[in-house]
């Protein structure tokens, strides 16, 4: 039986050109026997993996959840700042003059809503600024947009239940995408 034999089940398979013995690879064939194992990823000069060069679409989604969180505010404390104002306006109502239990009311809570009203838009620019951090920021910015982050969904929770709900679902998102992997990349990459 012979290498050529068609009855030889060592031999090559039917129907398919035989190659010729000590004449290397075969023809048309991209890479050589044994190389097809994937590339290692690119090194940076400075060890380890390379730093991302563009933002990854989980931080980018977390610096779109934070500027929704500051037009969130931006209607939260028009809203506070209008009750305010009509609590106010209440309060000079002749007709309501003589209700003490009304007055005592009102003259309590309208302090308590300017103070509202004080406090986010102080949260409202704390939460711009950050918002704006997020392309060359470092991983200070990372370590306080986390902070905040923790802080709203608290705050989103007591005392603003329901209104605070859509503020403690983004907040979790945005700790969650600042803090995995790909966040700690982005904001610990080295800046020239």
């Amino acid at each position: 039986m012979s290498y050529g034999d068609p009855n030889n089940p060592y031999g090559a398979p039917q129907g398919q050109p035989q190659q010729q013995p000590g004449y290397g690879y075969p023809q048309n064939q991209g890479q050589a026997p044994g190389y097809g194992y994937p590339q290692a990823p690119p090194v940076s000069p400075y060890g380890g993996p390379a730093a991302p060069t563009t933002m990854p679409g989980s931080v980018s989604a977390a610096r779109v959840m934070m500027w929704v969180i500051v037009g969130l505010q931006v209607l939260g404390v028009a809203i506070f700042a209008f009750s305010a104002v009509a609590l106010n306006a209440a309060k000079d109502d002749e007709s309501l003059k003589d209700n003490t239990a009304f007055q005592d009311l009102v003259g309590d809570s309208t302090g308590v809503i300017w103070g509202y009203v004080v406090f986010g838009l102080a949260w409202l620019v704390f939460a711009a600024v950050l918002a704006t951090k997020f392309k060359n920021g470092g991983n200070g910015a990372r370590v306080t947009i986390l902070v905040f982050a923790i802080i709203t969904a608290v705050l989103g929770i007591y005392p603003f239940v329901i209104v605070g709900l859509v503020h403690t679902v983004l907040a979790i998102l945005v700790a969650v995408f600042v803090g995995n992997a790909n966040g700690k990349a982005w904001f610990n990459r080295p800046r020239f």
